[in-house]
């Protein structure tokens, strides 16, 4: 099983949970009314383009938006939440100077769909490191998450890296946890979303943050209008790649002094 926490809990007692585990749930880490603008900003582009990510691994009965930041500006106060921060802080910044976020996507699970195949996010990087993790996982609770709506499902210590088609029913378990809550899980722990068979969709974001010097998954620079992308705050610019790591990969001529270059 995974643990679960209270957003006061010592910050080094949910480190250490997701560190050994894998994963850790964090309870009542965000209000109900930022959660019910971020799903009213997703309500019409999930309407009328989350159809277009259905495939063999996204599922067909799912829908799914990127370029959130592009869509929702409450969302980011999930994205850059300070609780996020912190955790992320503690489990990439030993291997890098900054971070910045790799993807993020809003998913909504309509009745019917089946388990997703199990799956690791890190998969993406042709390569690993020993000892490093390359990337964390947040995904928050938009909705009430339950085994029978499909909460996501997690494999406890995978981030040992066993072979997932060794991976039994019995080794899985499900992140059950109340609307306003955020599940964090490593980018080697395996985990995949669970099946709906209730009536009711069953929503979520999430993101993920990957090494500073490492590509990002999602391309920001060309999802999210620059116009759109100046008008948040520099945390939230930052997290979003306009900046350089440190001070010379991905730069741009600009102004040393500050460490800024425009991109």
């Amino acid at each position: 099983m995974l643990e679960s926490f209270d957003p006061s809990r010592r910050r080094e007692d949910i480190i250490a949970a997701l560190s050994r585990d894998g994963g850790v749930i964090v309870t009542g880490a965000a209000s109900m009314a930022l959660l019910d603008q971020v799903l009213a900003d997703f309500r019409a582009p999930f309407d009328a383009e989350g159809h277009r990510f259905a495939n063999d691994f996204n599922g067909y009965k799912t829908r799914r938006l990127g370029a959130i930041l592009g869509i929702s500006r409450a969302a980011a106060d999930l994205i850059a939440h300070p609780l996020v921060m912190e955790i992320t802080d503690a489990i990439l910044k030993p291997y890098c100077s900054s971070y910045r976020i790799g993807s993020s996507t809003a998913i909504e699970i309509l009745g019917g769909e089946a388990d997703q195949v199990l799956h690791r996010d890190d998969t993406i990087y042709p390569m690993r490191i020993p000892g490093v993790e390359l990337q964390i996982g947040v995904m928050w609770a938009l909705d009430d998450f339950t085994i029978e709506n499909g909460a996501t499902r997690v494999v406890p210590g995978s981030q040992d890296l066993r072979d997932i088609e060794a991976i039994s029913e019995a080794d899985i378990i499900q992140a059950v946890m109340p609307k306003g809550s955020v599940l964090f899980y490593l980018g080697s722990t395996v985990h995949g979303g669970g099946a709906n068979h209730t009536e009711n969709p069953r929503r979520g974001l999430i993101t993920t943050y990957s090494l500073g010097w490492l590509r990002s998954e999602e391309n920001h620079f060309l999802t999210v209008p620059r116009e759109v992308a100046d008008s948040y705050p520099e945390t939230v610019r930052r997290l979003m790649g306009y900046w350089p790591y440190d001070k010379f990969l991905g730069s741009y001529p600009g102004d040393p002094e500050d460490g800024w270059f425009d991109t």
